[in-house]
């Protein structure tokens, strides 16, 4: 065990956390304790004759030859990562477009990270591919971006799409957190940890430097510096219409406040975007500067004042001239019932993502002479619609369509005639055959409707016998819309359960609004709201408490926490994800820093004050009538502190209280880096909510 002085927070009485050698992530007693909950759980769980069953069919759905293979469009081709039980870390491959709009695409490989794994002896998990050309060029050069194990923490290779081989001597960075831009053919903007001193206390790089082919990283010339008390700096540029690329930075002062810089050429001193902290640069259009707000704003010397939640415009080229605002325009404001989710750009068409109702929609938006005009696609029936694929290079634009029932669709949206054609679709994946989807609205405790979707069977008896899946998230404006899922579909669906997605405030569903009203003291609405639908649902005779389980995961990790809490009577199984638990030490632990602008400081007495009433880890008391919990996390996940999981479980063990635990040891944030593992994972949850719920008489 590493010693645990460094491990106690700043201003923590002594003995106050009574396991804090449960925070050294690969500590042998950490680790050995760790394997010896593993064995426990698998060994009950796996004895179930349901376990076997339900893992096979989730590695079925997973690994599905019949799934869409989604991908982006460069230079005439479809980029797609496919993972299946042959290929398990994945190929990443091409079709030309023409061929991807047949049945059977002709896919040629172009990296197999099973055999680069093996190769180089990692656990390569492919993060992604960040890829620049030279407008008009047609040749794309990326940078790839593989983790080992699955942590967010990567490395960064440049790769040839031409070739489809590595660089030789091209660009390759060291592990770290870090964030890339490119800023030309033959450079980079970089951030990364730079050596001591050089992330921000919540472990993101503060640096900006820019990096010219042929040289070595350490000799990169510095642009830009924030503060070790921001979240982050990472570089950001912006493409003006002409291709000419507009270099700079985004310094997060906090998770929700930013300044995005511009450095114009040949001057050495960074200027600001004339724009709110709270806001979003969504790309450049038509000569536009797009800007979604989170809060209201009234730019100086302008009659017009916009909301937040607004997405406005304002002319980038009279910017760069005279360094002042010019006049702002409104592109978009969404009904009370809306919210702006994204802004996407094709070569011909701007089209934005809005959430209506906590159902996806998607719109376009055009620049004329007596301002912007905005309108719906037309797509088939009423579920969820996303922009899958669009870039200002490019003029293909995909859409996606699904329901809770109704499998995904791939659709070619044709920006020229407006019109949206099926492209691919797959067949079903699970019987939905006697089952419905509904939206019903519970009343939170102050008094706010909150909605929520139910998925059941048609004949439901409404006499509370029903096992019920209760799930929500609730933070950082991230919303929870309708999605088609096989894995839900063969693993409680067809056993005969309820599914009940809850859109609860914090989450983005209906705007920046919806997401401040839970922030930091005023959180107990977002917990008071998922009591409320859980009260709802017994109300309504859907289920009972002997029948309703709840599930979230990460800061709904944090929500089930709480609810093990605050109404332990009211659920019979908890699944408890990569959660954060230690709400009085989560600001030092990993990434949690940065999330003290949503949460609140347990540095700030009266945030603190606050927190110390809804810690999960210190309102633990072994006399409440707790139902049995599962914890799920991972060695692995460099984002939420695998700590957070093991000292509650700890504490419940001390208690001599019935918990599960798992912990992957590989798999970061997401608890699982491949396939296997997620069906695994997977399988794992439902035997026990199976048992929870579906075995209670």
């Amino acid at each position: 065990m590493a010693d645990t002085e460094s491990l106690k927070p700043a201003g923590s009485l002594p003995g106050e956390d009574p396991y804090p050698w449960l925070e050294e992530v690969e500590g042998d007693d950490a680790l050995a304790w760790v394997r010896a909950q593993n064995a426990r759980t698998l060994a009950e769980l796996q004895a179930d004759p349901r376990y076997s069953d339900f893992e096979a069919a989730a590695l079925d759905a997973l690994n599905s030859k019949e799934r869409i293979a989604y991908g982006v469009v460069r230079s005439g081709y479809v980029y797609n990562f496919w993972q299946d039980d042959t290929n398990v870390r994945g190929l990443w491959r091409r079709a030309s477009i023409a061929s991807y709009r047949t049945d059977e695409p002709d896919w040629e490989t172009v990296v197999d990270f099973d055999q680069l794994a093996e190769s180089e002896g990692k656990n390569w998990v492919y993060k992604g591919a960040n890829c620049f050309e030279p407008k008009g060029t047609g040749t794309y050069k990326c940078m790839v971006s593989l983790s080992d194990g699955g942590k967010d923490a990567v490395i960064q290779r440049e790769f040839d799409l031409a070739t489809r081989t590595f660089v030789k001597d091209g660009f390759v960075t060291p592990e770290a957190k870090q964030g890339l831009a490119w800023a030309g053919p033959d450079t980079v903007l970089i951030s990364t940890d730079w050596g001591e001193g050089t992330v921000t206390e919540s472990g993101y790089p503060f640096v900006v430097k820019r990096w010219a082919r042929g040289t070595s990283l350490e000799s990169a010339e510095e642009v830009f510096r924030g503060k070790v008390t921001d979240v982050g700096v990472w570089p950001m540029t912006l493409e003006l219409d002409d291709g000419r690329v507009l270099q700079g930075a985004v310094e997060a002062e906090t998770f929700f406040t930013s300044s995005y810089w511009w450095f114009p050429e040949g001057e050495t001193t960074a200027v600001r975007w004339p724009i709110p902290m709270k806001s979003s640069p969504e790309g450049i259009y038509r000569g536009q500067f797009l800007v979604s707000l989170q809060e209201d704003w009234a730019p100086e010397r302008q009659s017009d004042a916009f909301r937040s939640g607004d997405l406005v415009a304002f002319d980038v080229a009279a910017f760069m001239e005279t360094r002042a605002l010019p006049a702002v325009s409104l592109v978009y404001r969404p009904s009370e019932a809306q919210a702006l989710e994204g802004v996407a750009i094709a070569r011909d068409a701007m089209l934005l993502s809005v959430s209506d109702t906590a159902v996806g929609k998607v719109m376009r938006a055009e620049p004329g002479s007596d301002g912007w005009r905005t309108w719906s696609v037309a797509l088939p029936g009423e579920g969820q619609a996303s922009i899958a694929f669009a870039n200002p290079h490019e003029k293909t634009v995909f859409l996606n369509y699904e329901d809770f029932l109704t499998p995904d669709s791939l659709l070619e949206y044709d920006t020229a005639s407006d019109a949206a054609a099926l492209l691919k679709s797959v067949p079903a994946k699970f019987d939905a055959a006697g089952l419905k989807v509904e939206q019903h609205f519970a009343t939170s405790k102050d008094g706010t409707k909150v909605p929520y979707f139910l998925v059941a069977r048609k004949d439901i008896p409404m006499d509370g016998t029903t096992p019920t899946l209760l799930y929500a998230y609730g933070g950082f404006q991230v919303s929870m819309n309708p999605a088609y899922s096989p894995v839900t579909g063969r693993l409680w669906l067809e056993q005969g359960g309820a599914y009940v997605l809850a859109n609860i405030r914090g989450g983005g569903e209906f705007g920046p609004a919806w997401h401040q009203a839970g922030l930091k003291q005023n959180r107990q609405r977002i917990y008071d709201d998922f009591i409320a639908v859980g009260e709802d649902l017994i109300a309504s005779g859907v289920t009972s408490a002997d029948h309703l389980g709840i599930m979230g995961g990460s800061n709904g990790g944090l929500l089930m926490g709480v609810m093990l809490n605050q109404r332990p009577d009211l659920w019979n199984a908890v699944v408890v994800q990569v959660p954060l638990l230690d709400m009085l030490r989560y600001h030092l632990l990993l990434a949690g820093a940065s999330w003290v602008d949503e949460y609140g400081s347990p540095e700030v007495p009266e945030e603190r004050a606050f927190l110390e009433t809804i810690s999960p880890y210190q309102n633990f008391d072994a006399s409440k009538p707790y139902p049995e919990p599962f914890f799920v996390t991972s060695t692995k996940d460099d984002r939420v502190h695998p700590g957070h999981a093991r000292k509650m479980a700890k504490k419940f063990e001390a208690a001599g209280l019935p918990f599960l635990y798992y912990e992957n040891i590989d798999g970061g944030h997401a608890a699982a880096a491949n396939q296997t593992e997620r069906a695994k994972r997977t399988a794992l949850e439902f035997t026990y909510l199976s048992q929870k719920l579906a075995d209670t008489n």
